[in-house]
């Protein structure tokens, strides 16, 4: 039980032996450029010894590593020689760190390592987007009618002829009469002026979809028109400013340019 003590390892699925050298220098908060090669090679044979005992192949890379790293750990404890040069001045040799290599290869595996992760994300985040080649619609093409060139036809020429309309309507009021009060939806109204703009498949002025005299029958005709406008059901065209406007039933599948 004693020995198991040891085991404070978290042993994942390691791509090789840099990346378990890594792995233990994270988990230890070791710095890179100053490995204590004996803690390190101490955990990193208790890995090994640990994926024996689970009877688990253990690649030949991974024991390579390990006779490194004990290869490292002597050369750290051999004492260090001095040599006196020939000069009056003595000096000392510069030796070469026993770890250098292995703190070259496990930076470089460290940036490729972290570039993969990003290329990773990347690759998850583009997944994320959908794409579909681009769709020939050149059947489609003959059921959009051309641009108008004639004006366009605001809100504000609707109203002026409206006005227009009550005054002329007002004129025209006989000096005496019986008005017989008759109720009118507007959704009503807008069928009576679709299916009689569909019966005469043509345009049709403006004036003459108000056939009747009454206050009530001209604001719910006035409503359903600007209704169907809303709708694109309709199209209104006006030849040039302040020129009588005419009407025009949108037949299905057309597509209405250059009107409001």
């Amino acid at each position: 039980m004693q020995q198991n003590e040891h085991y404070n390892i978290k042993i994942d699925a390691f791509e090789g032996p840099l990346d378990l050298l890594l792995h233990l220098i994270n988990s230890l908060e070791i710095d890179i450029y100053d490995i204590p090669v004996a803690q390190i090679t101490e955990q990193y044979l208790l890995y090994i010894h640990t994926m024996n005992e689970l009877e688990l192949d253990v690649a030949s890379e991974f024991l390579v590593m390990a006779a490194t790293l004990l290869a490292i750990k002597s050369k750290m404890l051999l004492p260090k020689h001095e040599e006196e040069s020939l000069d009056e001045d003595s000096s000392y040799e510069i030796e070469e760190d026993p770890r250098e290599e292995l703190v070259g290869r496990l930076i470089e595996y460290r940036k490729y390592k972290e570039a993969a992760k990003d290329l990773k994300i990347m690759g998850e985040e583009r997944s994320l987007m959908y794409t579909k080649p681009p769709s020939d619609l050149s059947d489609y093409a003959k059921e959009i009618k051309p641009e108008k060139t004639d004006l366009n036809v605001s809100l504000y020429d609707m109203l002026a002829a409206f006005q227009k309309l009550v005054r002329r309507k007002k004129l025209q009021r006989p000096l005496s009469t019986k008005i017989a009060r008759q109720e009118i939806s507007i959704d009503k109204r807008m069928t009576e002026i679709l299916d009689e703009l569909r019966r005469i498949k043509g345009r049709k002025s403006f004036n003459d979809l108000f056939p009747h005299s009454s206050k009530e029958h001209i604001v719910v005709t006035f409503l359903a028109i600007l209704e169907l406008i809303k709708r694109k059901e309709i199209d209104v065209e006006q030849d040039k400013n302040f020129s009588e406007i005419f009407v025009e039933a949108i037949e299905e599948g057309e597509m209405v340019v250059g009107n409001n």
